[in-house]
């Protein structure tokens, strides 16, 4: 499958300041790919090279195998993007607004406006500087959607949004996968990215620290264990695994950590009686904060 976004040694620097360092990205066609980071981390910096809102210091990006610089134009008209900071006229109305973006961008029909907008329960006859932040998201999100482009770049864009618009925007996420479309998704709100995202990455600093699916990105990290004995617990034993981390034993139950393969403990597990054992699989906040403690750098995967 084919390459919608792709960088090379992609690096931006602000003066003494870092923004990207030798970031090697790949996101396929129709592919939903969620990328991590604090503020500051260097998420908005990478989009907005590929936009050529901002130019690299050093390296390359291509969307769909083009220079965004050379053919901006082309380029432009099969991207929807809602930017961070997203800013319309606030003395339209919002009807006005969408419809003015939609010309041009050479027409969008009205019925798909008004559907998005209905869905997200928009009111296209408000002013927009009435509006909540919330509701100028929204905004920003039908006119990213309206006219069904190729490949989505949104960044923060769930930001102001209650719960019940958070669901619409990953039910819109889920259709344009369904669709065939692109989405690049910048974020720092975790459970939105595990929900619908194929795969991850996570920036640190400018430097790409994770590459991979959720579910192997939870493979390769520590999961916690709970083990309760029907008889004397072989302390020394466990102690010796090299997987395990951070024993803890409170009578027969014994509580730790396991990085890697569980075959050792099982080996272990096997010469006694278990009345009771639990293991507990990381979720993706706890895998972007393990990237994020002072020794990171020592967990850095990155897969194709």
């Amino acid at each position: 499958m084919r390459a919608v976004i792709e960088t090379e040694k992609l690096t931006k620097t602000y003066g003494r300041r870092r923004g990207l360092v030798n970031l090697d990205l790949a996101v396929a066609e129709g592919e939903v790919f969620g990328y991590l980071g604090p503020n500051g981390a260097g998420k908005s910096t990478t989009i907005r090279v590929l936009l050529d809102l901002i130019r690299p210091t050093s390296g390359r990006a291509l969307l769909f195998g083009h220079d965004p610089r050379r053919h901006a134009v082309s380029l432009h008209r099969r991207l929807g993007y809602l930017a961070g900071d997203f800013v319309v006229n606030p003395r339209q109305r919002v009807g006005e607004c969408l419809a003015f973006l939609a010309d041009l961008r050479g027409g969008v029909p009205k019925a798909d406006v008004a559907e998005l907008a209905e869905r997200l329960e928009l009111d296209l006859t408000a002013r927009i500087t009435t509006l909540s932040k919330g509701n100028r998201q929204k905004v920003g999100l039908v006119q990213a959607f309206m006219h069904r482009p190729d490949l989505l770049i949104l960044d923060e864009p769930t930001s102001g949004l209650d719960p019940l618009a958070q669901q619409t925007f990953l039910d819109l996420v889920r259709e344009a996968r369904a669709a065939g479309q692109t989405v690049f998704m910048s974020s720092h709100i975790i459970s939105e990215v595990e929900a619908v995202a194929d795969r991850v990455g996570i920036i640190r600093d400018g430097h790409l620290v994770a590459l991979d699916t959720v579910a192997r990105l939870r493979d390769c990290n520590v999961h916690q264990f709970q083990v309760t004995f029907a008889g004397p617990i072989d302390e020394a034993a466990l102690v010796a695994l090299p997987e395990v981390s951070d024993l803890a034993v409170d009578g027969p139950t014994a509580v730790f950590h396991l990085a890697g393969s569980p075959d050792g403990l099982i080996r272990i597990l096997a010469g006694h009686r278990i009345t009771a054992l639990r293991a507990t699989e990381p979720d993706l906040e706890h895998l972007f904060l393990t990237y994020y403690q002072p020794d990171a750098a020592s967990r850095e995967t990155t897969h194709a």
